[in-house]
């Protein structure tokens, strides 16, 4: 062989290598656990998903996601957790509830972790501050409970004359007794009778719309929770079988059939948390990056839904709907 065909084949080589052993390296990957289940949480998954490509990541080309999904069993959460953080991921994106980030700060003080919460992180000891959250956990929060009010005059403008009112709350949540009160507060300054009913699962959902027609119940309030997204199905249901006006927290519900929301958008909070996942996986640090809130609010309406229950949707509201359900 001569000497120059030599260099080129060695060259040639040593040019090739660098490339075949970048092929060979393992993408990043992402964990992701939420209290609830999967298929009910399909589209936050895909507005999550949207902003991971947004930064500039492809799930399955340039990094891979680790799902895991506690179905709405609290007590399953710390193992998930614990077995993302010894895979280990690059990052931990939380959803669900608080109960997640705060198991996985507790877990590890080096994985980054984003979290989608509707609660003060502030309070929680998530994060240090919204501005500046310091350490390795920053996220968006909701703050679910200053919205209950809200939902309580949405409530009497489209029922002015509903006198009974039923109020209903998963008691495992400890975020959703801080909410259950405010919303209480607010029906009571109304002068309005008051019931708390109870659910953690889908059987004493079941059970409390049973004792709705007994208590003369006009309209049903739902306290935000990842139980209540995950049984959407099943309380949209039984909303319609006992004809009784509920108002949801979020979107997802009306456009499922429910009669009225009002709330942030949990689909932007997932994109916005992809989008800073991929800025992580780029070098950013989670104590540089703001803990996020939702600057718009949606209020949804099922027309189709209100005539089933014989309701007349007044002007005021629709002229105020984000969007209007035919």
């Amino acid at each position: 062989m001569q000497r120059r065909e030599f260099i080129t084949l060695v060259g040639g080589a040593a040019a090739a290598w660098p490339l075949a052993a970048r092929a060979q390296q393992p993408i990043p990957i992402v964990g992701f656990v939420h209290t609830g289940e999967a298929k009910p949480n399909a589209s936050f998954v895909a507005a999550f998903s949207q902003g991971l490509k947004d930064a500039g990541h492809v799930e399955g080309q340039t990094v891979s996601i680790e799902y895991r999904w506690a179905d709405g069993h609290l007590e399953r959460i710390p193992a998930l957790v614990l077995e993302l953080v010894r895979r280990p991921v690059a990052v931990l994106l939380t959803g669900g509830g608080d109960v997640p980030p705060l198991v996985a700060k507790g877990a590890t003080a080096t994985i980054p972790i984003v979290f989608v919460i509707g609660d003060d992180p502030v309070a929680s000891g998530l994060v240090a501050s919204l501005s500046r959250p310091g350490g390795n956990v920053t996220g968006a929060t909701i703050i679910a409970s200053e919205l209950g009010p809200k939902r309580v005059e949405m409530t009497f403008e489209l029922l002015p004359h509903v006198s009974a009112v039923a109020v209903l709350l998963n008691p495992n949540n400890p975020q959703s007794a801080i909410d259950s009160d405010i919303t209480q507060e607010a029906l009571r300054a109304k002068r309005k009778e008051v019931h708390l009913l109870h659910a953690s699962n889908g059987e004493e959902i079941d059970a409390a719309f049973r004792a709705l027609p007994e208590l003369k119940i006009g309209a049903l309030l739902l306290i935000p929770d990842p139980l209540f997204q995950s049984s959407r199905t099943q309380i949209i249901a039984l909303a319609a079988r006992h004809s009784v006006p509920t108002i949801y927290y979020t979107s997802t519900y009306a456009a499922s059939g429910g009669l009225l929301s009002y709330g942030a958008s949990f689909a932007e909070m997932y994109r916005q948390m992809g989008n800073y996942v991929g800025k992580i996986l780029k070098g950013a640090k989670p104590a540089d990056l703001p803990v996020l809130q939702p600057t718009k609010f949606e209020l949804v309406i099922n027309l189709k839904t209100a005539k089933a229950l014989g309701l007349n949707v007044p002007s005021s509201l629709l002229s105020r709907a984000d969007l209007v359900i035919e």
